[in-house]
């Protein structure tokens, strides 16, 4: 048995086994809440919390407010309603999610499908029976595999679905959600890398949302995904008390890059039943950034997006940088708040610079007016 495979076997289910290391928590509370939403910690990941509420913690250990929720629903995204087989969530035209397991290494409170992890089972059968959908479905070209997550199957188990993914012709891409260079970094072995270089194009989108998760095991385990030819990506999530601020957010996107991993999506925290203590308000997620436009080089950025209530897929979310659209141009507001005049093509005549300048006169003016 390999170490990730004793890691799996010991991560901690049960409120008692927190309670060793942080004696002061409400026990009677989280067994409230792991009997409606199950709990499981990877002993790697639990190593990393530091004290009561860090960012490790909160993203980690149940929490009273979960069961208060009034807000949030459980299938915000509307993915059943989009699920025209067994493990396939089918949104866009030409990709497709195939949800291949319920269990991950660690149950993130703030989870989109806290409804089914831990829970509901995924068999072998329902597997094929995705498997049969996209085969039949041709206008399908990408396939995500996701869950739970996938690389807490064995490396044998993991194979036969892109194997069986591969075969059918219609499927150029192949993607990976993984939190586990993240959560249970020694998942990620040689063999496991050897296994995956076998199946490109293939692409990994991973998640971090804290810069103390990027220790040197996560380093590691990111460089042997790199090493095999693997373009990595990060989705983060905005979690109101973890990395809702600027500053935070640079440092972990600054050294996603360092460690060749792209900073691809910040999402807005999705309307989940038992996660409303996460969410912050829009305005805060385009503020930040706002703040990160210009303090971090484009690779750094990711898009901030929501993925809309009933299943209407992901809708980016930036700044306002376009004050007025005129004939002769667009005025914009740079990072800085200076404001900036691009010219519109005109073939027959240049516009002349007198009404450049009152273009630019009139929009500063009107800003001050509004002050």
């Amino acid at each position: 048995m390999e170490k990730w495979q004793k890691d799996m076997q010991n991560c901690l289910k049960k409120p008692e086994e927190v309670a060793k290391k942080f004696p002061q928590i409400d026990l009677n509370s989280i067994r409230e809440v792991t009997s409606i939403f199950p709990m499981r910690i990877s002993p790697y990941y639990f190593d990393l919390i530091q004290n009561i509420d860090d960012p490790i913690f909160k993203q980690a250990i149940p929490d009273y407010r979960e069961i208060m929720d009034y807000y949030g629903v459980p299938d915000p995204l509307s993915e059943e309603e989009q699920s025209p087989a067994a493990c396939v969530v089918h949104r866009y035209p030409d990709r497709a999610l195939l949800m291949v397991t319920n269990v991950c290494a660690t149950y993130c409170r703030f989870c989109t499908r806290k409804r089914l992890i831990g829970k509901k089972t995924i068999r072998k059968e329902d597997i094929k029976k995705g498997m049969k959908y996209i085969s039949e479905t041709p206008s399908l070209r990408e396939i995500i595999i996701s869950g739970g997550d996938p690389l807490t199957f064995t490396d044998e188990l993991l194979e036969e679905i892109l194997k069986e993914l591969r075969k059918i012709n219609h499927i150029e891409v192949i993607r990976i959600g993984t939190r586990m260079p993240c959560t249970l970094p020694s998942r990620i072995t040689p063999n496991l890398c050897k296994i995956l270089k076998k199946y490109h194009p293939l692409y990994i989108n991973t998640h971090f949302n804290h810069p103390m998760e990027l220790t040197e095991e996560a380093e590691k385990a990111l460089g042997m995904l790199a090493d095999s030819g693997i373009p990595l990506g990060n989705q983060a999530v905005l979690l109101k008390g973890v990395n809702d601020d600027w500053k935070t957010l640079q440092e972990l996107f600054k050294k996603l890059l360092k460690f060749r991993t792209k900073p691809y999506y910040l999402y807005q925290a999705d309307l989940v039943e038992g996660t409303h203590h996460f969410r912050t308000p829009l305005g805060k997620g385009i503020e930040i950034m706002q703040k990160l436009q210009g303090n971090l080089s484009g690779m750094c950025i990711p898009k901030f997006v929501l993925d809309s209530p009933g299943g209407g897929g992901k809708i980016p979310i930036s700044p306002r940088y376009i004050q007025r659209v005129l004939p002769e141009g667009i005025i914009l507001k740079n990072y800085q708040g200076k404001t900036i005049f691009y010219p519109e093509i005109n073939e027959r005549e240049k516009m002349p610079v007198e009404n450049i300048q009152l273009a630019l006169d009139f929009e500063e003016n009107k800003g001050e007016k509004r002050n």
